[in-house]
């Protein structure tokens, strides 16, 4: 333990944050570091508890609590409250792969685990590791080693979001040769194009991939698996593929009217808004999308107040965020001690930037669409919103959120973004490689394991697990890899 009394002596205190009238102006990132000497101060709050739930990972009353990486948190806190960044890095970098991503896009399980949260402020975990890993870039200790002797194993990584780049990374350290296949014009799958730039500044997975790259492992675009290569194919010249596709299956929206131009999937939005900014240097943004217009958002996750944060940049000249369920309490309930995951009110960047800019939450609880409004040319115009109630299903004695007769109401609106989650894998992956499906439809695998139905055929990621976060997407990337190189090598040493 570092500090002894770290915790009572420093208050939390975390990086600064540029005003959401300043932000609102460009796609950059905007939360910033704190000088090292006060991040020092702020690893030094860890208690190096006696049972740190901050790494454990586990699944607690149906949610994640702490790290599903188990990164050794006390020690890399330590390590920082002491200056011994280099150290923290290498410590940091025996569990994790890319504390780049996660250090931005994480919701910080680890943190709503911490022990020092029980009573008050929790240690800020997800910033000293931000500070540890652009430490070891600024002073070239990342690396991606090159193997000094290769297996004469071939490996395909179908997928370049954070779980595909995982797996590929500890392979090709293990000697594979690895082939990474990704459908889109560039790699990232997810972190490209599911999280804006303001969240994640792309040229972070550039650096990354290079790196990569530069050990070895190959990175095909524009490559779409099942359509344009067959799995035959990749089956002939593979000795084992790693299926990390994503749950990229997106929950639709079925009411009257849906067929309106101006509704798009949410991921479809983002990643459009995304490519116009990259192809253009970040010099031209697709305002003509959103400018003017009047946005819904349907869906209260990550996905939808990504949304909000980016139609406010685009111009919208209002944004509405309907979330079907009741408003979360702002403290935790009995019902939800620590160190389960906190089921409170969060209020995001993109509501935070909301609230500036019209004065208001965008959000409207217990809300959803009941019709779509057309124009004479199928234009969307407007919808009929409707409020929700929670009522018990006869049948199943679920609770189902139920419509509210009486409660229509108009409003209007140009551009409707859904934001519902996904299903699922898309089915023409799994068909192309005949590997099982569960009720689902993600890739159907022995509890805990990853080799799926067809001999040779793995899966990690969201394609395995279901719609998760990107930590979790890591994690299985790296469980997989080990488990694929076991049963190719005979044993294992990742």
């Amino acid at each position: 333990m570092g500090k002894e009394r770290g915790f009572l002596e420093y208050d939390r205190l975390d990086g600064p944050v540029r005003a959401p009238e300043e932000r609102i102006r460009d796609f950059m990132e905007f939360h910033k570091p704190l000088p090292v000497e006060a991040q020092r101060k702020q690893a030094a709050r860890c208690m190096d508890c006696g049972v740190p739930f901050c790494q454990n990972g586990s699944m607690i009353a149906g949610m994640a609590s702490g790290c599903p990486l188990h990164n050794l948190v006390p020690e890399i806190n330590d390590l920082v409250y002491r200056g011994r960044m280099e150290e923290a890095y290498r410590r940091l970098s025996v569990t994790h792969s890319f504390p780049e991503f996660t250090s931005r896009v994480c919701p910080a399980l680890c943190e709503a685990a911490c022990t020092c949260g029980l009573q008050g402020e929790p240690v800020s975990t997800k910033e000293n590791e931000r500070a540890v890993i652009e430490y070891a870039y600024a002073h070239d200790l990342v690396e991606e080693p090159v193997p000094a002797v290769r297996t004469g194993k071939k490996v395909a990584v179908i997928g370049s979001g954070p779980s595909g780049l995982a797996a590929a990374q500890l392979l090709c350290r293990r000697g594979h040769e690895v082939t990474v296949y990704e459908r889109r014009d560039r790699v990232g799958g997810l972190l490209r194009y599911g999280i804006p730039n303001m969240k994640l500044d792309k040229r972070l997975i550039d650096r990354r991939v290079r790196l990569m790259e530069q050990a070895g492992v190959r990175f095909v675009v524009n490559a779409d698996v099942g359509r344009d290569i067959s799995a035959e194919e990749l089956k002939k010249e593979y000795d084992g593929i790693i299926l990390a596709c994503g749950a990229s299956n997106p929950r639709d929206i079925s009411v009257p009217g849906r067929d309106a131009k101006g509704i798009f999937f949410a991921v479809d939005f983002l990643g459009r808004v995304t490519r116009a900014l990259l192809d253009s240097d970040f010099q031209k943004a697709p305002v003509e999308l959103a400018k003017g217009k009047d946005v819904i958002v349907i869906g209260g996750g990550d996905t939808g107040n990504d949304c909000v944060g980016t139609c406010i940049r685009l111009g919208a000249r209002s944004v509405t965020q309907l979330e079907m369920m009741p408003k979360p309490p702002e403290k935790r309930l009995p019902s939800n001690p620590w160190p389960e995951w906190p089921r409170i009110l969060k209020t995001d960047y993109g509501q935070e930037e909301a609230i500036s800019r019209f004065g208001a939450d965008p959000r409207v609880y217990q809300t959803t669409v009941k019709e779509f409004i057309k124009d004479a040319k199928g234009n969307l115009k407007g919808a009929v919103l409707v409020a929700l109630e929670p009522k018990q299903d006869a049948k199943t004695g679920r609770m189902m959120m139920s419509q509210v007769e009486g409660t229509e109401r108009k409003v209007n609106a140009q551009l409707v973004l859904i934001a519902a989650g996904f299903l699922g894998s898309e089915s023409y992956v799994t068909q192309a490689f005949q590997v099982e499906t569960d009720a689902r439809t993600n890739v159907k695998t022995a509890w805990g394991q990853h080799a799926s139905s067809q001999k040779g055929i793995y899966t990690a990621g969201d394609m395995h697990r279901g719609q998760s976060l990107v930590v979790w997407a890591i994690s299985e990337g790296r469980s997989a890899a080990k488990e694929l190189d076991r049963d190719l090598m005979g044993y294992t040493n990742l």
